[in-house]
């Protein structure tokens, strides 16, 4: 996106967020064209009341703060990914509440949108340990990708034990790019960016306040299909990614551990009270997002027997379809055909095991 350096003066208008921010530059296009609006024109827009639209018309300042946030981003080679950018995750953008930007470290891939987040405990136990590691290394040897936060104890293990499996993983983290936490997780960092993404909605510059960690957990859930909690006391961090995850309507995964721990309190509730789902290999996780994680679970797997033949119309309803579930109305129009006759067409696919239907006349690609 161009003008991010209005972007980010726009970012620093009193009572401005990111929900305004996007439907501001939604409105007009640019952010360059936010400040050059009259009161009149802002105050159209929804949830832009006159005393914001005359502090976004007056406004003057944000320059300085623009300048530096761009010089730092520069000294370390981060870049700036925009909600109007191409490379910013669908997942991500699916949430409530998505940043209108974010700084990065390393490039996004269309993979991973095939993405498990894994969270736990600073201070897990031995078990912790070893099970964060072998699901982090076992989702990676199926080429999915991890989520986790880069605090130390779980978050730590996540990303270090994918990486030495060759696979891809990436950290969220509470402070700035250019200020890394914990200081002992620098190197690892720069390998996480090196083969993923190390990423934060947090100013350049900006120190690991407590504040910051509850935003972030809910990017760690809105990248991620489902969320894996291992070992969390029940006011840990992990449970509050645990409950974004769940207003997300994404999956959560829970590990149940020892009764007597408390770092196990969290996700013994969260089994316990039906808002998780027990798990024991990692092949409970994927057998849950069997639907989502198809297309990357194939790779590898021995050739398939040639499709059935198709007509021109279920040819036509299957081409424009994808593992995401989409309306019959939207089926239809984006097809060129009559609901009825897309209707026919869709039940004929079905029977030919080639798409689900699931409740409200939603349609996904098998």
């Amino acid at each position: 996106m161009k003008n991010v350096r209005d972007l980010l003066r726009l970012s620093t208008v009193p009572l401005i967020g990111h929900l305004k921010i996007r439907a501001l530059v939604g409105h007009f296009g640019n952010p360059a064209d936010v400040f050059k609006a009259s009161p009149r024109e802002l105050i159209a827009i929804e949830g832009i009341s006159k005393k914001i639209a005359s502090t976004i018309a007056h406004f003057e300042t944000g320059e300085e703060f623009a300048s530096d946030q761009l010089k730092r981003v520069n000294k370390v080679g981060a870049r700036i990914i925009t909600f109007w950018d191409k490379e910013y995750p669908e997942l991500l953008k699916r949430i409530y509440d998505p940043p209108s930007f974010f700084f990065a470290l390393g490039k996004f891939r269309e993979t991973d949108r095939y993405s498990i987040g894994i969270v736990g405990t600073r201070t897990p136990s031995h078990y912790g340990k070893q099970i964060a590691e072998t699901f982090s290394k076992e989702l990676a040897s199926r080429g999915i990708v991890t989520i986790s936060g880069l605090a130390r104890g779980v978050d730590t293990i996540v990303h270090a034990a994918t990486l030495s499996a060759g696979g891809r993983t990436i950290a969220v983290t509470g402070s700035g790019l250019d200020i890394p936490y914990p200081q002992e997780n620098e190197k690892l960092m720069e390998k996480i960016a090196q083969n993923g993404v190390v990423m934060s909605e947090v100013p350049m510059g900006g120190k690991p306040d407590a504040a910051n960690f509850p935003k972030r957990n809910r990017l760690i859930s809105g990248l991620s299909l489902g969320t894996l909690i291992i070992e969390s006391a029940e006011d840990g961090g992990a449970m509050i990614t645990a409950s974004t995850a769940l207003d997300q309507n994404r999956e959560v995964f829970a590990v149940p551990g020892n009764v007597t721990e408390k770092r196990s309190s969290g996700p013994n509730k969260l089994i316990r009270e039906g808002r998780a789902k027990l798990v024991t290999t990692v092949d409970d996780v994927l057998e849950e997002l069997e639907m989502q994680l198809r297309p990357i679970l194939k790779r590898g797997s021995r050739p398939e027997a040639p499709p059935p033949e198709l007509t021109l119309f279920e040819r036509k309803l299957f081409d424009v379809m994808n593992t995401e579930p989409i309306h019959i109305d939207a089926l239809a129009e984006q097809s060129g055909l009559a609901t009825s006759d897309a209707l026919v067409s869709l039940l004929s696919l079905e029977f030919k095991g080639l798409v689900k239907q699931l409740p409200g006349k939603m349609f996904l690609r098998m």
